[in-house]
């Protein structure tokens, strides 16, 4: 088993995906992972109906449940960019000079440019509990602390 904060940093992904599908909220703005506790900071323009929460979760733990392969690329930028696209970036820009990029794929759910350690697949996280949503109108950021959690799978 993976150390936690490795399976809460996989799960911002996983969150990330199940917010795309949800909100359509594409860019994150910033995250933060602490032992068992995550928060993803995506932009958005309004605070979510308790209803689009739930279904995130829902969305999140289904992918959990899934167990599917989580895949790393390291490529050069170049060839990444042409791979993903903008699809890849977040709104915190990656420096120019940084030529190779580690890219996370979840299939067809969350691609993401990051050098940060990952599950091998989804099922190694743990359950996804939503804790607390902040919507910050006068930024339009959308907060959305979780908490991973292996012993209720």
């Amino acid at each position: 088993m993976q150390n936690v904060e490795v399976r809460t940093h996989t799960a911002l992904h996983i969150v990330k995906g199940a917010v795309v599908k949800v909100l359509g909220a594409k860019w994150t703005a910033s995250v933060y992972v602490n032992g068992s506790h995550g928060r993803l900071t995506v932009k958005y323009d309004r605070k979510p109906t308790e209803e689009e929460i739930k279904r995130i979760e829902e969305l999140a733990n289904e992918k959990v449940r899934e167990n599917v392969p989580i895949k790393v690329y390291t490529l050069p930028r170049e060839e990444a960019e042409k791979r993903f696209g903008d699809e890849m970036y977040d709104l915190f820009p990656i420096p120019p000079e940084v030529k190779t990029l580690s890219v996370v794929v979840i299939e067809d759910w969350n691609v993401n440019a990051c050098n940060k350690e990952h599950t091998a697949t989804t099922g190694e996280v743990g359950k996804i509990k939503i804790r607390k949503i902040r919507f910050r109108r006068a930024k339009e950021l959308l907060e959305i602390s979780f908490e991973v959690n292996t012993e209720d799978l």
